[in-house]
């Protein structure tokens, strides 16, 4: 094969000319976390890993960027789209990894969780991510009071040292992502029960619009809309919405979500 004909490097130089590549205006650019850091630190004290601990992100929007699991987005986050989990135990969704911060944890800020990033091509036309998720309520309490029972000199308690997982009571989730073309995305979720009862799992596809109306108040609420003649969801970026720090026109435009059963 003749160097740069694989359909790879054919995708890569198609797209090296622009403000934006098109094969990477969609990518894996969410973060593992965001609760816990210091862009999202507001507190008078800076304090900033106290002032944003993983139990306040379910209520509370990010400013600068958002977080979520296996979670994509556009190359400026206007749209991003994330999977959340329910295995009918815990009181909350598994939207987001868990962790500790610094006064919650012997070494600082970690997250407490057990997943791979698998697979990714440069042009991220396919994507995995293997993500490992208790089918009993969730450790939090457990991870936070070990960890806080250890001293600086031993070992963190992580989740693998749990009964869940030592007695392998988790699902495992696999979640590809594969560009049809560069505007068009799909995703096909695998789910294996590895503890020997039967076990229900919610799977919830998830999306989250860019924050600007809280602190622009001339900016509206992004929203989504239903459409009942393609059976879909769908957003439109306004036309007049204004990006921070960029100097050039950038638009998604209008994208649909479909779903089905499996």
């Amino acid at each position: 094969m003749k160097k740069g004909s694989t359909s790879e490097h054919l995708r890569m130089m198609d797209s090296s000319h622009e403000h934006v590549p098109k094969w990477h205006l969609w990518g894996p650019y969410v973060s593992e976390r965001s609760w816990g850091t210091v862009r999202e630190d507001y507190s008078q004290d800076g304090e900033a890993w106290n002032y944003f601990p993983h139990d306040l992100a379910r209520s509370k929007a990010y400013r600068w960027s958002e977080d979520g699991i296996a979670g994509v987005s556009d190359r400026y986050q206007i749209m991003a789209l994330s999977f959340a989990f329910w295995n009918g135990k815990d009181p909350i969704l598994k939207e987001r990894l868990y962790g500790v911060n610094g006064s919650e944890g012997n070494h600082g800020e970690d997250v407490k969780e057990v997943y791979f990033y698998e697979d990714n091509l440069p042009s991220h036309a396919y994507m995995r991510y293997r993500y490992f998720y208790p089918v009993d309520e969730f450790p939090y309490q457990k991870i936070l009071e070990a960890n806080q029972g250890r001293a600086k000199s031993e070992q963190e308690f992580e989740i693998e040292d749990t009964e869940e997982f030592l007695k392998k009571r988790f699902f495992e989730i696999s979640i590809e992502t594969m560009k049809i073309n560069h505007q068009d995305l799909a995703f096909c979720l695998t789910c294996t029960n590895h503890c020997e009862e039967e076990k229900e799992l919610s799977l919830l596809p998830q999306i989250t619009l860019r924050n600007t109306w809280s602190w622009d108040p001339n900016e509206k609420h992004l929203q989504m809309q239903y459409d009942e003649e393609h059976g879909a969801i769908y957003f439109e970026q306004p036309q007049n919405m204004r990006i921070p720090f960029i100097n050039f026109y950038y638009s998604i435009g209008k994208r649909y979500f479909y779903s089905k059963e499996s």
